[in-house]
């Protein structure tokens, strides 16, 4: 099938699409809004795209449905990930990147490399199994652990939970997370979710309190930490 040769190297284009939708619902079907919109780009576009990306294989297309990744799709989305996840560690371990700058200078890098480079950047880096958002970094094989995390405005009131990730891409957002020390590690008491707005406030194991609007909240992607007593 032409799909498959075009998945080993795909434009950046391409590639930014199954990234879009692996990252708006995994295996399931993103709408031509939601890409539109984590893309910037026109629903007519992406309708045209989608078209593409099925003809491809890559995709299953339903016109005012959406698109879901076929297996191909899904391959080629998580060997990218890889690639990206990987350098995003790299440029804030090794060259000293701030976190808010790694993901629009590894969205850069990532089509300009190949899988060699990937795979002995990995060997360079220790084989990380996170990058510097939290998020989980795909094997070699192209399996990815399981999430079992929520949204911080997900939570209840007097729970304890452990920072797990950040989706927010926005560089002002993660600058202000990092400059309060709300990165991934970081355990939070649940301290009041306000149904009225989304507004979550927490504190801190240094005592600190902090509220976020809702958007923020969830963004910020967290674990039970109950365990931690």
């Amino acid at each position: 099938m032409n799909g498959s040769a075009v998945a080993k190297n795909p434009s950046s284009s391409v590639g930014d699409y199954l990234k879009a939708i692996w990252g708006l619902t995994g295996d399931g079907t993103a709408s031509t809004k939601d890409v539109a919109e984590r893309l910037s780009i026109s629903s007519a576009s992406v309708s045209n795209m989608f078209v593409r990306l099925q003809k491809m294989g890559l995709t299953e297309y339903e016109p005012y449905q959406g698109a879901s990744l076929t297996e191909a799709g899904r391959v080629e989305a998580l060997r990218l990930l890889r690639r990206h996840r990987l350098i995003e560690t790299f440029l804030l371990e090794r060259l000293g990147y701030p976190w808010e700058e790694v993901h629009e200078e590894a969205e850069s890098l990532e089509h300009s490399v190949s899988d060699e480079f990937t795979e002995r950047l990995a060997e360079f880096l220790g084989h990380p199994d996170y990058d510097p958002h939290g998020d989980p970094i795909p094997a070699s094989d192209g399996t990815l652990e399981a999430d079992d995390s929520f949204s911080l405005s997900a939570a209840t009131a007097g729970q304890r939970v452990r920072i797990y990730r950040v989706v927010d891409e926005e560089a002002a957002k993660l600058a202000y997370l990092e400059e309060h020390r709300l990165m991934p590690g970081r355990v939070l008491e649940v301290k009041e979710v306000r149904a009225l707005d989304g507004v979550v406030t927490v504190e801190n194991e240094d005592g600190e309190t902090r509220s976020f609007g809702g958007p923020l909240a969830g963004s910020i992607y967290v674990r039970s930490s109950s365990e931690d007593g």
